[in-house]
Formats: C-alpha cells, structure tokens, sequence
C-alpha cells in the first residue's frame, strides 16, 4: 500500500471518529461509525494473506449490523420523541437496541467474539488501533446517553465482559488474542461503572489506552508474537524486557502501578453505592486476567539473569534502541498512582 492511500485512510479513520465525538445529531454520529469503519477495512486487510481478509471480514459484518442496529434505535426513538437528538433518547426498546449495539462495536460479551478473531488476523500497529483508536466513537456515544441507557443491560454486560475476559485469556498462547481478551476485560470495568459515575469511566478509558499504547509498541519493537517469544525478548533487548514486563503487570492491575487506580477508584464507587456483591464479582473476575499478566511477566523475566550462557538463541544483533520512543508513553502506564486523590470524582 502506497504511503498516500496510508495517509487517506488515516485521515479518514481520525475524522470519522471526531465527526461522531462532536456531532449530538442520530445521523451524523452514525455517518461518522461508517466512515470509520470504512477507513479501516483495507489497513486490516492490506497483508492480502488469508487471516487479514477474513479479519477484514469479520469485522465489516460486525461493525455494519452494529451500525445498522445503531440507525433503527434512533428512528424508533425519532417516532416516539420527533426528534434526532442524542441527548434526548427516552424511548425504552430504542435505549436496550443502542445499549446492545455499541456493546457489539465495542466488543462486550456476549457479542466479544469477533475481537479475539480481528487482532489475530491483524498486525500489531493495525491491532493497536483497533484497541485504542476505535474504542473512542462508541465509548463516546455510550458517554453521552449514559444517564439514558439501559443500566441493566449495561451492568450485566460490563460484569460478564469482566468474567468472560479473564477466563479467555487463560488458555491463550497468541499475545493478540490475549491482549484481545485484556481488553475485552476493561472495556467491562468501564461499562459498569459508566452508569455509576462517567467520569470514572473515562478515567478507566484514558489509563487502560496509555497502558495499551506503551505495551504494544514494546511488542512491536522486539517483534514478539507468542508467549515462547517472550523469553528471548531480553537476549535481543536488555533495556525494553524490564520496561515491557511492568507495563504487563501495570495493565493487570497490580499496585502500585498505574493500572490500579481506576480498579481501585471503581471498587470504592461501587462499595459507596452499596453494591458489595458487583464490587466482589469484578475483583475476583480481575484476578484471572493478573494470573495470565503475571505469566507472561514470569515468561520475561525468567531469561533476565546475569549470565544468559545457557539461552542458546541469538545474542545481541543490533544496538538497543528500541526502548527510547517508549520515553514519552511509559511514565504514565506505571508511575500515575500517586495522583490517585486528584482523580477523586
């Protein structure tokens, strides 16, 4: 693909999301998924191996019926209220149809089950965006009517997303398809809690994207694609295994990294709101999702030692550069915790 038709489909990705996260009208909210679903189709398939074009696939067949559910809940609503406004969703089946088709744009269970599969058959820099970039249109669309959607719905969703995304990952050798599940998993922190309090759910969006940013460029970098990978990551990049191995336990939630604080700020809001059970549910739920964080960290760090002579992989290639553009993204993945109290809603 040539560097023009590049730069067009990211121009059209990043203005279909800000059509979509500026506009308070129905139509041009769904004009702005459209288009950004567009855009990313051939940057998914752009390798024209067989994986990519099914990824591909699968993802238009998703995102088009998720759309296309998004179009009838806002005519339903139309009827009933005369008007196109996002603000003003109060029919009740139109607010369970929005609910359950951005929890299938979002990938929530139980409609999770194209995202394991689209990561897999994408890159890593196409994967990136998929977990990052393309959560932003729905998440704020989902911030807007969050006073207005279906809470039931939501809870249930958020909590089995929470359940489904820690149990996925466990079996998983494939690092997209685990990062797949990861995010399958926060994306339930944050539709659980957005019903109690936005701006918590925003937080946990803006923590877990600049986790997931550091962590997948440090993929990236030392080209490591399975859990098997991991273990010759620090014969080839002394200096990016440590930074890779706390971003992974940072994006788990181990305190006292990053990655603890919306965990921690949502449990405390649930526990405020007299929902032990809930709060009870997601704690225990994340600790599937640290067990498969710590092994791939146990998988890093089980090669740091002083004296790799019985590593029988290949010693070090090239200069150890790929840790520097991580300078910018990393501090706030790992060392964020102490402006917990500011975080405060």
């Amino acid at each position: 693909m040539s560097p023009m038709i590049t730069s067009i489909l990211i121009l059209n990705l990043a203005t279909g999301t800000i059509i979509t996260m500026a506009s308070f009208h129905w139509l041009l909210a769904w004009m702005g998924l459209e288009l950004n679903t567009l855009a990313i189709l051939p940057i998914i398939s752009k390798s024209h191996h067989p994986r990519a074009t099914e990824a591909s696939t699968k993802y238009f067949l998703t995102q088009a019926a998720a759309s296309a559910l998004i179009l009838f809940s806002s005519v339903m609503n139309a009827q009933t209220t005369g008007q196109w406004s996002i603000l003003q969703l109060e029919d009740p089946l139109a607010q369970t149809l929005l609910t359950m088709a951005l929890a299938m744009k979002l990938g929530l269970a139980p409609a999770h089950f194209w995202l394991p599969e689209v990561l897999q058959g994408s890159s890593f820099k196409t994967g990136l965006i998929i977990i990052t970039w393309q959560k932003l249109a729905p998440m704020t669309l989902l911030l807007l009517t969050w006073n207005q959607a279906s809470m039931l719905t939501l809870t249930m969703m958020g909590s089995l997303s929470v359940i489904v995304g820690g149990l996925g990952g466990l079996n998983q050798t494939q690092l997209r398809k685990i990062i797949a599940f990861s995010s399958i998993a926060h994306l339930g922190w944050m539709a659980t809690i957005i019903t109690k309090s936005n701006k918590l759910a925003l937080l946990n969006l803006t923590m877990y994207i600049l986790i997931s940013m550091p962590m997948m460029l440090s993929l990236i970098f030392s080209s490591t694609k399975t859990t098997q990978d991991l273990t010759t990551t620090w014969t080839t990049s002394p200096m990016l295994a440590p930074l890779t191995m706390m971003t992974l336990l940072s994006l788990g939630g181990l305190p006292p990294l990053s990655g603890f604080m919306p965990k921690w700020l949502t449990l405390e809001e649930l526990l405020t709101q007299n929902m032990a059970l809930l709060a009870t549910v997601l704690a225990m739920s994340t600790l599937l999702s640290l067990f498969f964080y710590l092994r791939l960290s146990y998988s890093l760090s089980v090669t740091m030692s002083p004296s790799p002579t019985k590593i029988s992989s290949k010693w070090r290639l090239k200069p150890d550069t790929s840790a520097l553009p991580l300078s910018i993204t990393l501090p706030p993945s790992i060392l964020a915790l102490p402006l917990t109290p500011l975080m405060k809603p």
